[in-house]
């Protein structure tokens, strides 16, 4: 029997986090309580909840060895200080479902075995988002699992744009740009669908996903035509730890002109290089605009941070043959207006403009009015996009009439 309200807990893995957030869904969306898990992995973590209504109801420092013990720290917080505890379904975010998964689907043991296979992609998120589902369902026994996959919005990128320019038979085997932050894309559609209409989500939209990890993305139609994001999500920008694109001749010359192992090459271009790399002070954006003005090598990762956004939102443009809306999005996209600022200037041959007060207030829409261009801040959301399909999947699936 379907019930009138389906109650969700959204999980949502990052290399050194893990985000719980709990939803009722049913004539109304609402979110009762949100838990986050932060310096998984470290000698000191974060253990944080807040209310629907952003009330901090727990602020403490915690140890988390793995994500497994995140899991078990939040649930166990859960079930101690939310009354009547209820979940119907867990849904999982997955960052990579290769070219299988293009929709939400139940967790089975065999998916869970056929993820861990695609852990290569994606290993630093991956893995983690695979031993959650698992501490998860050892955690709800009886609760089924939903999951949900970054990589499945860009499924519908024409076949050109999905190849790289290597032998065929490669592609055959599924070396294709697979994108990113997909279920992010998907939320900030709804919502510029909610906020303008129907007819703004199927104009020329791109959208930057800026955070330690980042994309951009051209969306036409509501559907995504292109992607900086590659066959793994360290391709296209600058990154926090990441390098993003390179030219093939670096890697060849650290590989056997440096005669590097394949291991420390991996290592650099993944967790030493981005911003933390050029700037040798910090992989946080926030800490570096602060310091910029007295650090020269933070002011430089800074502006080359901005300068490589700007070209790929330039290329990206031109694959849409013009822009009608730039969306921001992320930790940084959402946070950081003298970046928004960088990315934005000299991009005034598109219609980009800003309204610097608006900017600097991180308004929904930082534009002028009039603008050719429509310039949004959209903070992301996407535990509210996994707890939608994990409803959609379960009503569907296990709660039939």
């Amino acid at each position: 029997m379907r019930p009138a309200s389906i109650h969700v807990l959204s999980v949502n893995g990052g290399t050194s986090s893990a985000r719980f957030a709990l939803f009722e869904l049913g004539a109304r969306e609402r979110m009762a309580v949100f838990v986050d898990c932060g310096g998984i992995g470290l000698a000191t973590g974060r253990f944080r909840a807040n209310d629907e209504a952003g009330r901090v109801l727990c602020d403490t420092a915690g140890v988390f060895p793995d994500h497994e013990s995140a899991a078990r720290r939040a649930v166990d917080w859960l079930r101690a200080c939310v009354p009547d505890l209820r979940v119907d379904v867990l849904g999982h975010r997955f960052v990579h479902g290769g070219r299988r998964f293009a929709e939400p689907v139940l967790i089975t043991p065999e998916l869970e075995d056929e993820l861990f296979t695609l852990i290569q992609l994606e290993p630093g998120h991956l893995e983690p988002d695979v031993r959650l589902a698992r501490a998860m369902a050892e955690l709800f026994p009886r609760v089924a699992g939903v999951a949900c996959f970054d990589t499945a919005f860009h499924r519908t990128m024409p076949a050109v744009a999905q190849m790289h320019p290597l032998p065929r038979e490669l592609f055959d085997q599924g070396v294709v740009r697979f994108g990113s932050h997909g279920l992010s894309l998907e939320y900030i559609m709804s919502r510029l669908a909610a906020d303008s209409g129907a007819n703004a989500a199927h104009e020329r939209v791109v959208i930057a996903h800026l955070g330690c990890t980042a994309s951009m993305t051209a969306v036409r139609h509501g559907a995504s035509v292109d992607t900086t994001a590659g066959y793994m999500p360290n391709g296209g920008l600058m990154m926090a730890t990441r390098s993003g694109d390179l030219s093939p001749g670096v890697l060849l010359h650290l590989l056997i002109g440096k005669d590097m192992p394949a291991l420390d090459v991996n290592r650099m271009v993944n967790f030493q290089s981005g911003l933390l790399g050029v700037s040798r002070v910090s992989r946080d954006m926030q800490e570096l605009l602060k310091s910029a003005d007295t650090n020269p090598h933070a002011a430089e990762a800074v502006a080359l941070f901005c300068y490589t956004a700007r070209k790929h939102l330039g290329s990206l443009a031109a694959v849409l043959g013009g822009l009608d809306t730039l969306v921001f999005t992320g930790g940084i996209g959402a946070n950081a207006p003298a970046v928004r600022r960088g990315i934005c200037e000299q991009m005034e041959h598109l219609g980009i403009r800003l309204e610097a007060g608006r900017n600097r207030q991180n308004g929904a829409v930082i534009s002028p009015e009039g603008s050719p261009v429509t310039v949004r801040v959209v903070p992301a959301n996407e535990e509210l996009v996994v707890a939608r399909a994990a409803a959609r999947v379960a009503s569907e699936s296990l709660f039939k009439d």
